[in-house]
């Protein structure tokens, strides 16, 4: 068994973070949004640190729960976000905005909901 109580406070970092990522993608309209101004690319950075903390705390909570509770959320591709926090992580500089303005555009809202999801049926 896992420390639950360790698990829900990484998930509740999780969730704030993918909160304020929601909150810094709402004035892009496009991925041009993110490159075409200085505002535009402090967002993106900001967005992507959020996204390598999300990442990390991720793998954290693999290793944490012997890789058993992420799995019992297959809708998610928890491989695929942890991948991202890698590449931008290791290839900065090559990273597109588009596929953050993907991630943000497509993503972003159902990752939310599985975690406060998880977050409950631990927490009962």
């Amino acid at each position: 068994m896992y420390d639950r109580s360790l698990v829900t406070e990484i998930l509740e970092q999780i969730i704030e973070a993918i909160e304020t990522v929601q909150e810094r993608c709402t004035f892009a309209k496009n991925q041009d949004d993110f490159v075409d101004t200085k505002e535009g690319q402090e967002k993106l950075d900001g967005i992507c640190m959020k996204l390598i903390a999300v990442g990390e705390s991720l793998k954290k909570i693999g290793v944490i729960t012997e890789r058993k509770l992420l799995a019992k959320y297959p809708e998610i591709e928890w491989r695929k976000i942890k991948g991202i926090r890698d590449f931008i992580s290791h290839h900065y500089f090559d990273l597109d905005a588009d596929v953050i303005f993907s991630i943000c555009q497509d993503h972003i809202d159902d990752l939310l909901k599985t975690l406060k999801k998880i977050l409950q049926d631990i927490q009962r």
